[in-house]
């Protein structure tokens, strides 16, 4: 089973950038699609980015692309999320979620980190 855990949340500046990473322990199979969701406050939770651990595609909102990278190091089987150009409307518990099929509904991804707060001030 394998458990996630992010850092790298906090509170920065419309404008600013912040680096969240998410740690898997266990196993993180050549199959999986490793994907980052976001919470707002009063918000559904929704898709924000994902990256498939073996060959690297990626896919992202419409809302975060051009803003946000999503990328892996396999070795340290971690997945990171680059967020630059933030926006007050960023703001959100981020979550790092893993599943086996390359999509965005949150219904498919079986395991999920604690979260970590992101907070834009403006």
């Amino acid at each position: 089973q394998v458990q996630l855990a992010e850092t790298g949340g906090g509170s920065v500046q419309a404008g600013g950038s912040l680096t969240l990473s998410c740690a898997g322990s266990g196993r993180i199979y050549s199959s999986a699609v490793m994907a980052w969701f976001r919470q707002g406050p009063g918000k559904e939770r929704e898709f924000v980015a994902l990256i498939r651990w073996h060959s690297g595609s990626i896919l992202y909102a419409d809302s975060v692309k051009g803003r946000f990278t999503i990328s892996k190091n396999n070795a340290a089987n971690t997945v990171y999320l680059q967020m630059n150009s933030l926006k007050a409307e960023d703001t959100a518990v981020y979550y790092c979620a893993r599943g086996s099929h390359y999509t965005s509904n949150q219904a498919e991804y079986v395991n999920w980190g604690q979260g970590t707060q992101v907070t834009v001030t403006s």
